[in-house]
Parts: structure tokens; C-alpha cells; sequence
């Protein structure tokens, strides 16, 4: 029988950059590179292709200081990096489709720079800008740093509105700077569709992975590094069969997780429903934030419009920031009471709560709805989105509005969906708005944008970043597609290494797929799945993907069978439309595809793998060996 089901192996990229640096080590020390003529690797990693690598030896032992030219000298990125004979270099914040010079001179010793130039090709990113309006004395050699909530890949844009790094492999979700210098970012890796990833990696802008703290079920959204380096992170309460209600606190140096925090044990599901709340999706918690003076967590739950507040130690209910119209009345004392003279507004499917120093609370508010109550809810063109700060007194319960951008631009700034804000200093914030779509004819879309995308072509989608300084603005950046969140730092970190060799750490675990507790019954063919159903695994080093098209309705299984057991796992053929697509990278535009990944924690031996659609079961040909 003709094969009709496609199989690849696919390595981690852990694995592909460990063999292809050891190849460049090879390459370098076998070679008598020199600063004039050093060995240089343009994008060795896989990950950025506006970075390379530049190795070479010197007879002495010196510090090495690297000056990526920009355009105009403003633009000009620059890094020293420790003594040394053996010199490995990361280049970073080269531009796309460009003749890129490089200095490069022995510490202090300007008078010996060699210029070297690095051609790279147009890259997807490059041409997303729309504008930049900012000066370069306020970016400096900072970039804007923006993760991807559509097609489009993380990119990072200078002063001048030019990209300085464009990622080609769909790391998403949100980008911090750790302590040591490297950013975390979800990976690429899609354990369950709509976009739960298989953890988070610890990584250095130039592309090179050092760390994936895999999480059980999937990651979305959004962690944060504790004050003893430990991670909590979002994931999902897939044994109650919901999504986006749970956290997990990472141990930093095994990636195990070392404690599980439940949202439905502070707040009941359907306690609040926002215009876009689920039975499975009950809470969406897009954001979480650790407050070390009050020693407590915050969570942004989008689908009950709150931002809830808990003891980290104890997980007891310390706040609620929420309009209390519809809140059940255990829930009121919890619930605070607007004051001041000022305009004041509550939030609504809100992202990114953050605290300030000063302990005001603050959050990207989408104001998506408008409203708790559903005969008040706003149209997409009568909505605004907004950046808003809040002063809590936990004592009076009272709440005031200190600060907001955002509202006084109506739709043109309006996102229902993403987004984020920063706290720089006192007065200075950035407030950006990723999820901006119009239609056609210029109104607002009542849809998210990866939805209206795949319905409407000529949807127009955009993000748009600010800046204030004390109400003025200092910088406003425009990019044609959406963007989940922005951050800004510089691509050089003056706090770490920015390049460290060896293989990169696979750490933790993704945790055991759940398995239907019933069997189908089913005509065994002893045929191969039929072609037309386009199928297709894809084998990794701890998970498998299978890939197919059924109709719509259709009762689907995938089968696992072993000389010891068989495991069974639902396909959903189902074709109901979220009301959170916050990062729909990897969305197609065939409503027949189907995406199941089942990961090989449990798995012992060999297994075959089988399908049933409707009535019959079929062979693909292929087996799993974990």
C-alpha cells in the first residue's frame, strides 16, 4: 500500500543549534582566524536573521569592543566584551537587505579597528513600519520589541522605524529581561490549539537558546521571574477541562514545577461573565505579577473584567479591581469603592496588570464591551482602549484613577483584545495597543484581529506604541499588523555575556496527555487512513503532532496501540469561535485542519498509530517510539 500519512522527525532546536555551533567550533579551530580576517556565521542559530557571529584569536590576552554601524551614528549599537585569546562574538541589530559594517578594535585601542561588512537579505519583518516619531536622544540604542499575535514574527524597531532583529521561528507571548541579561519568550512548540506552547525559553537576542522550562499542559500569556529566581507561569486546569485558570511556580534550576495554584479555588467559575466569557474559558488570565512588599499575586482575568489579588503563601482573596455591578455578594467586601474629583472608569477585558513601586495598580484597559451588563455594550466604533493607573487604599477599600492615554483617541487607538503598559518611573509609561483592525470602509471591527484577517482581506491590521513623559509624548511607533505586547531594552545586555557556548537544557516536563476514558466502536479496515484527509506526524524528542482534515462534526480518535495498552485521544471537529484569540499565530485558514499533540510522558515502548473517523479504523503506518 501507497504511504498516505506524511512523518518527519523534528529536532529541538536545542539540539539543531548544539550541532551547528559545534560545526562553527570546529570550523574556527581548525582555521587561523585573525581579527582582520575572522570567521563570521550570518543567522548561526536559526532564530534571528538580522544577527551572525564573528570568531577569531589574538595573540594577547584583551577585551574586544564591537560597534554595529547604523545608518546615521545615532543608530549605532555597541557591546565590549571581556579579555580573552579565543573570541566568539555575538552581532547583533544588523539591518535587513543592507551592507552592514562592523567595527571591531582591541579595547581602548581605537586607532587598530578592522571594519567588517555583513550583506544580509530582506527579511519578512522590515517593512511593517509604518512610522516612527521619536528622537534619538530619548531611544538611545534602545529598540522596541514587539511579540507577534498574528502571521507576522517578532520583530525589533530602532529610533529611525528601522528593524534592528526579525525572529523567523514563532516564539511568542510575552518578552522579559531576566536578571542575567538573557530575554524569556514562549517557544515555538504547540502543545494544544489555539496557542499553548510547550514552555518558555531562556535565550540570548542573537538566536542561541540556553533553557526551555517546559510547563505541564502548555504555557500562554505571560510569566514573571520570582525574587529568588524561581518562574510562575500561566497554564491551564485541563483536568477540570477548562483553559487559562491556573499558574505554576517553576523551580529555576530543574524547570519542575514545584507548585500549582488553582484560580477556582478564590473565585468561583461564572461568578462574573464578561462579553467574551466561556464555560472553558471562564477566567482567560492573560497577565500575572508578583508584588514583593505585599508578598501577593495578580491575576488579569479578561472573561470576569477583574484584576483579582491573592496572598502568595496562603492564596487567600486580599483585592478585586472590577466594576461590582453583577458580583455575587461574597465577593463585594473584596471590592472597591471609587473616589477624587477625576474622571474615573473601570476596566474591562483588561491585560497586563502590573504594581508600581508606589504600589498603584496598573493595567492595559481594552474596555472591550464596556460594560457588565450586556444591554450596555459598546460597538467596536464607539469603544476606546486605554493605558490606566489606579491608587488602592486596602485599608478604606477606596480606589482613584491617577492616570489614563488612551481614551481620548476613540477607536483609531481601540484593541479588544492584547496589549500592554509599562511603568519606566513616576509619570513615565508606555501604553501600547497591539490589536487595532478596521474593515474595509474604516470602522473598528467587531472582530478579533486574526479572525477578521481570515474572514476579510482587506482588513487592515495595526499596533500602535506610545510613550509619555508626564503627559507628553516622547515616542509613538506604528506597525501594519498586531502585535501582542511591547517591550524596550537595548540588544546588548550590559548585564550578561550576551553570547554563552554549549548545548542548551531541555528542563521540567510537559506533563502526561489525558486520555478518553471510553472507546469508540469502530470496523477495524485494516486500510491506511485515506489521503484525502492529508495527514501527516511530526515526531519530536518529547511530543508528536498529528496533522489532518475532517469535516465538520465528524467523530474522530487517535489511537495509540502497544503489545501493553492502548491510549485513546479525542480530535475535536468542532468549529465554534473562541472569544480570546490573543495570539493567533498559528491559526490556518482551512476550518477543516485539526491539530492534535499528544506528548510522550507515560509512553514506554513502541506504539502504533491508529485513527477512527466516524465508524472505521484506520492504520497510518507510522509508530511512536518513546
Amino acid at each position: 500500500m501507497a504511504k498516505t500519512v506524511g512523518y518527519e522527525f523534528k529536532e529541538h532546536l536545542i539540539q539543531k543549534q548544539a550541532k551547528a555551533e559545534a560545526a562553527m567550533l570546529k570550523e574556527f579551530r581548525n582555521g587561523n582566524f585573525t581579527m582582520e580576517k575572522p570567521l563570521i556565521k550570518y543567522n548561526p542559530y536559526f532564530v534571528n536573521d538580522l544577527a551572525a557571529v564573528m570568531l577569531f584569536r589574538t595573540e594577547e590576552e584583551t577585551a574586544i569592543t564591537v560597534r554595529v554601524l547604523g545608518k546615521a551614528k545615532e543608530g549605532d549599537f555597541y557591546q565590549t566584551f571581556p579579555k580573552g585569546k579565543e573570541h566568539v562574538l555575538p552581532i547583533v541589530g544588523l539591518y535587513s537587505n543592507y551592507e552592514n559594517k562592523i567595527e571591531v578594535y582591541p579595547y581602548q585601542k581605537y586607532s587598530q579597528k578592522v571594519v567588517h561588512t555583513i550583506k544580509t537579505p530582506e527579511v519578512a519583518g522590515a517593512k511593517l513600519v509604518e512610522y516612527m516619531e521619536t528622537t534619538p536622544e530619548y531611544m538611545q540604542d534602545n529598540v522596541i520589541f514587539l511579540c507577534p499575535a498574528v502571521s507576522d514574527l517578532a520583530i525589533a524597531v530602532d529610533y529611525a522605524g528601522d528593524v534592528r532583529l526579525n525572529f523567523t521561528v514563532p516564539m511568542v507571548w510575552d518578552i522579559k529581561r531576566s536578571p542575567n541579561g538573557n530575554i524569556l519568550l514562549g517557544s515555538e512548540r504547540l502543545m494544544k490549539m489555539p496557542y499553548f506552547v510547550s514552555g518558555i525559553y531562556e535565550m540570548s537576542p542573537v538566536g542561541k537558546i540556553y533553557k526551555e522550562y517546559r510547563v505541564p499542559h502548555g504555557y500562554h500569556h505571560d510569566q514573571i521571574t520570582l525574587p529568588n529566581g524561581d518562574i510562575a507561569a500561566l497554564n491551564c486546569d485541563l483536568d477540570n477541562g477548562t483553559v487559562e485558570d491556573m499558574a505554576v511556580i517553576i523551580d529555576k534550576d530543574t524547570g519542575h514545577v514545584k507548585r500549582t495554584i488553582k484560580f477556582s479555588n478564590f473565585i468561583k467559575p461564572g461568578s462574573q461573565k464578561s462579553g467574551s466569557w466561556s464555560d472553558e474559558d471562564w477566567f482567560h488570565c492573560n497577565a500575572i505579577w508578583y508584588d514583593e512588599p505585599s508578598n501577593s499575586l495578580t491575576f488579569s482575568g479578561r472573561h470576569i473584567n477583574a484584576m483579582v489579588n491573592i496572598d502568595f503563601d496562603t492564596e487567600e482573596l486580599n483585592w478585586i479591581i472590577s466594576d461590582p455591578e453583577g458580583w455575587p455578594e461574597e465577593y463585594q467586601q473584596f471590592m472597591f469603592k471609587p473616589i477624587g474629583e477625576g474622571e474615573f472608569d473601570w476596566q474591562y477585558e483588561q491585560h497586563a496588570n502590573l504594581i508600581t513601586p508606589l504600589g498603584d495598580v496598573m493595567c492595559f484597559d481594552n474596555h472591550h464591551y464596556g460594560s457588565q451588563n450586556p444591554d450596555k455594550y459598546l460597538s467596536a466604533n464607539d469603544s476606546f482602549s486605554r493605558g490606566v493607573k489606579y491608587r488602592i487604599d486596602t485599608d478604606k477599600m477606596e480606589i482613584e484613577q491617577l492616570w489614563q492615554y488612551g481614551k481620548e483617541r476613540g477607536k483609531e487607538f481601540f484593541s479588544p483584545y492584547i496589549c500592554n503598559v509599562l511603568y519606566y518611573n513616576e509619570g513615565h509609561y508606555l501604553t501600547h495597543s497591539g490589536g487595532i483592525a478596521f474593515d474595509g470602509e474604516g470602522n473598528a471591527s467587531e472582530q478579533l484581529g486574526p479572525f477578521a484577517k481570515i474572514d476579510d482581506p482587506s482588513v487592515t491590521l495595526e499596533s500602535i506604541t506610545v510613550e509619555t513623559i508626564n503627559d507628553e509624548k516622547v515616542l509613538e511607533l506604528k506597525v501594519n499588523s498586531n502585535y501582542y505586547r511591547a517591550n524596550k531594552f537595548t540588544l546588548y545586555s550590559k548585564d550578561g555575556n550576551n553570547l554563552s557556548l554549549g548545548r542548551g537544557q531541555l528542563l521540567g516536563s510537559l506533563g502526561e496527555t489525558p486520555q478518553m476514558d471510553y472507546d469508540i466502536p469502530a470496523e477495524d479496515t485494516g486500510e491506511l487512513l485515506p489521503e484525502k484527509h492529508q495527514a501527516h506526524i511530526t515526531d519530536e524528542v518529547d511530543m508528536f503532532t498529528f496533522e489532518s482534515k475532517f469535516e465538520k462534526g465528524q467523530l474522530v480518535m487517535l489511537l495509540l496501540e502497544s503489545e501493553k495498552e492502548i491510549r485513546r485521544y479525542f480530535i475535536s471537529t468542532s468549529r465554534g469561535e473562541r472569544g480570546a484569540m490573543c495570539t493567533g499565530t498559528f491559526l490556518t485558514d482551512d476550518d477543516r485542519d485539526t491539530r492534535t499533540v499528544v506528548t510522550k510522558e507515560g509512553l514506554d515502548g513502541a506504539y502504533k498509530v491508529k485513527v477512527i473517523v466516524d465508524d472505521k479504523k484506520y492504520d497510518t503506518g507510522i509508530t511512536i517510539t518513546a
